[in-house]
Order: C-alpha cells, then sequence, then structure tokens
C-alpha cells in the first residue's frame, strides 16, 4: 500500500513542478533552453501524468476493497 501511495505522491509533485515551470527553469539553468528544454519539460508532465493516473486507479481500488 505505501509503494502505491508513494507512486501517487511522485506523479503529482512531478506534474505539478512541469505544469507550474520549475522544470523548465531547472532545464534552463543547465543550459538545456529552448526546444530541447519543452520536449524534457512535456515528457516529464507525461510520465507524472501517466503515474499520477496510473497509481491512482490502484490506489482507488484498493481503497474500494
Amino acid at each position: 500500500m505505501n509503494g502505491i501511495f508513494l507512486g501517487f505522491l511522485t506523479g503529482v509533485i512531478w506534474l505539478l513542478l512541469a505544469l507550474l515551470g520549475f522544470i523548465s527553469e531547472f532545464f534552463g539553468l543547465i543550459g538545456l533552453g529552448g526546444v530541447l528544454g519543452n520536449i524534457l519539460n512535456i515528457l516529464v508532465a507525461l510520465i507524472g501524468f501517466l503515474a499520477f493516473v496510473y497509481f491512482g486507479l490502484r490506489l482507488f481500488k484498493k481503497a474500494l476493497h
């Protein structure tokens, strides 16, 4: 149960960091700004969203039982 919740929480945090622009600023800070930074930001947001949905569904199923 702890692993499912931590996966859900990690997905939420990565999604929020990507949507609020912290990931873009970090990539700009290390010199990966521009198109590559935007692509990496989208990938981080997508992975965070998928983790949020996957672990959220597993957490919901576990809470139902």
